[in-house]
C-alpha cells in the first residue's frame, strides 16, 4: 500500500473535483459525490481526456470532451462512446485528511 495525501476532507466540497498527480504514478482524479468520496484514473477510457474537468453528478463523473460517463462505484462507463473500464482506488480519511492508495489501482466487476 502506498497511500498518498491529496488533500483535507474539508476542502473537497459536495461535487467537489480535485486532479491528483503522485509523483511515482498517474494522474488520479478525485471527488466527493453524495457524502462518499472516489478516487479513479483521470483519463477517459474512450477520448483520453481528463475526467477532473468533467461534470460531476450522483456518483457519476461525465467527460467534457465526448459525454461519457463514468461511475466513481465502480469506473465502469454507463453512457457511451466510452465502453472501457477506468481502475478506481482505495481512499482512507485519517485525521480529516484525504488519502489515495496508488497502488490499489483495479478494475471492479460489473
Amino acid at each position: 500500500m502506498a497511500f498518498k495525501r491529496v488533500c483535507r476532507s474539508l476542502d473537497l466540497a459536495e461535487g467537489g473535483i480535485i486532479r491528483f498527480v503522485p509523483p511515482e504514478g498517474r494522474a488520479i482524479v478525485v471527488c466527493r459525490s453524495e457524502g462518499e468520496i472516489f478516487a479513479m484514473t483521470d483519463k477517459c477510457s474512450h477520448g483520453n481526456w481528463s475526467l477532473s474537468e468533467g461534470f460531476l453528478e450522483n456518483c457519476h463523473l461525465e467527460c467534457v470532451l465526448h459525454g461519457s460517463a463514468f461511475d466513481l462505484r465502480t469506473g465502469w462507463p454507463d453512457k457511451l462512446p466510452a465502453t472501457k473500464p477506468l481502475e478506481i482506488y482505495d481512499i482512507k480519511i485519517d485525521d480529516g485528511d484525504v488519502f489515495v492508495d496508488i497502488d490499489s489501482g483495479y478494475i471492479a466487476k460489473k
